[in-house]
C-alpha cells in the first residue's frame, strides 16, 4: 500500500479525519464573517495572515500609509481571541524598550534585594511591528532573536515569548529618510512579504461610508486559541504528493542564477536567488491554503497562489532589472510560467 505521501487524495491517520479538515475550512469563514463588519474588502491579504499564523511564521507588509494595515491586524487579534501589542519603530528606540527590562526591587519587610524582570511589549501573541525599517541595527538584532528563538536575553537570562508569537512588521515603501535596510537575512526570516494595494472605487466609497458615519462597529472573539492549535495541526499534517513537493523545490531553485536549465534572461535580471528556507515556506504555505480551502491535499495552483508572496523579498534584482523596470513579482511570474509549460 502506497505511504500517504504518495497519495494525493485521502487525508488518513496525520491528519485524522475530513471532519478536521471541514472544522478548518470553517474556521476561516468564521473569521472573514467576524472581521467583515470592521475591515472592508482585503479578503486576500486576510487569508495569507491566517495562513502565516496557522504555519507559525511571521510577515512583513508592505504599503503607503491609510491603507489600514493597523487596523487589519488589531482586527485580526481581536477575532483570534489573541493579546496584541503595537510598538511604533524610530531612529531611538533600544532593545530595552521592546524587550523589557530588569529592575532592582527591595522588599520592605527583610530588606533583601532582588532583580525583576518587567516585560516590554513585544511580550503578546500578535505583535504589530510599525514601519520596523526605521529601528537601528541593535534594536534590529533583538527582534529578529524574538523571531527565530520565540524568546528574548536580557541580562544574560532568556525569556521565552506566549505561544503563539507572530509577527507583523509593516513597511514604508516611498519614505526612505531616516530608515535603516532591513539586512537579507533578516528579511529571509520574514515568511510573506505582502503588497497592501489602494482598494477599489466600491471598496472605498464603503470605507468612507463606515468612517464617517455615527455607527461604530464592533468585533467579538470567534475562534479560541484551542481551534486555531488544531487548525495548525490539520495544516502540519497535510499529505503532499512527491510530484507537488519538487515542484515546490524546483520553482525555488529556478530563482538561482547558475541553476540547471536557467532561461537565458535569468542571470541579466537576477543576482541572488532564494534559499532552502524559502522551499519550506512555500510548501508550508501551499499547505495552509489548500486546508483552509478545505481540501484533502496540496495541488500545484496552491503554490503558484503562495509564490509571490514567499519569494518576492527574497530576490536580489539587478541593476539592469531595476532600470528597465521589472520587478521580483514578474520574474516570478515568468517561472511559474515555464515551469508550467515544461512541466
Amino acid at each position: 500500500m502506497p505511504s500517504p505521501a504518495n497519495e494525493t487524495t485521502p487525508i488518513a491517520s496525520a491528519a485524522n479525519d475530513l471532519a478536521d479538515l471541514a472544522a478548518t475550512a470553517a474556521l476561516r469563514e468564521r473569521f472573514h464573517s467576524a472581521i467583515a463588519p470592521v475591515v472592508v474588502g482585503q479578503r486576500e491579504l486576510l487569508d495569507d495572515l491566517l495562513a502565516a499564523i496557522l504555519c507559525g511564521g511571521h510577515c512583513l507588509i508592505e504599503g503607503v500609509p491609510g491603507l489600514a494595515k493597523t487596523l487589519v491586524v488589531k482586527s485580526l487579534a481581536q477575532a483570534l481571541a489573541l493579546d496584541f501589542g503595537r510598538i511604533q519603530f524610530t531612529p531611538d528606540l533600544m532593545p530595552a524598550d521592546i524587550t523589557g527590562t530588569e529592575v532592582l526591587e527591595e522588599d520592605r519587610g527583610s530588606g533583601g534585594r532582588r532583580l525583576r524582570f518587567l516585560t516590554g511589549p513585544i511580550f503578546a501573541n500578535v505583535l504589530l511591528a510599525d514601519e520596523i525599517n526605521r529601528a537601528p541595527p541593535k534594536t534590529q538584532a533583538a527582534v529578529l532573536e524574538a523571531m527565530q528563538e520565540r524568546q528574548v536575553t536580557v541580562g544574560g537570562r532568556s525569556h521565552p515569548l506566549p505561544d503563539p508569537f507572530f509577527l507583523l512588521a509593516t513597511r514604508n515603501p516611498l519614505d526612505q529618510e531616516g530608515t535603516y535596510p532591513l539586512p537579507e537575512g533578516q528579511l529571509d526570516r520574514f515568511m510573506f512579504l505582502l503588497q497592501v494595494e489602494y482598494p477599489n472605487r466600491t471598496d472605498e466609497i464603503e470605507i468612507v461610508r463606515r468612517t464617517t458615519g455615527s455607527a461604530n462597529a464592533s468585533l467579538a472573539p470567534v475562534i479560541d486559541r484551542a481551534a486555531i492549535a488544531a487548525a495548525a495541526r490539520i495544516v502540519h499534517a497535510l499529505p503532499v504528493a512527491d510530484h507537488v513537493l519538487a515542484h515546490a523545490v524546483d520553482l525555488v531553485r529556478s530563482t538561482r542564477p547558475g541553476s540547471a536549465g536557467e532561461p537565458e534572461w535569468l542571470p541579466r535580471l537576477l543576482r541572488h536567488g532564494a534559499g532552502p528556507r524559502a522551499s519550506r515556506f512555500l510548501l508550508l504555505a501551499a499547505k495552509a491554503h489548500a486546508a483552509l480551502d478545505g481540501r484533502p491535499c496540496v495541488e500545484i495552483r496552491d503554490l503558484n497562489r503562495a509564490a509571490p508572496a514567499v519569494l518576492r523579498h527574497r530576490l536580489i534584482t539587478t541593476f539592469e532589472a531595476d532600470s528597465e523596470g521589472v520587478s521580483p513579482d514578474e520574474i516570478i511570474a515568468r517561472l511559474i510560467t515555464l515551469r508550467a509549460r515544461s512541466g
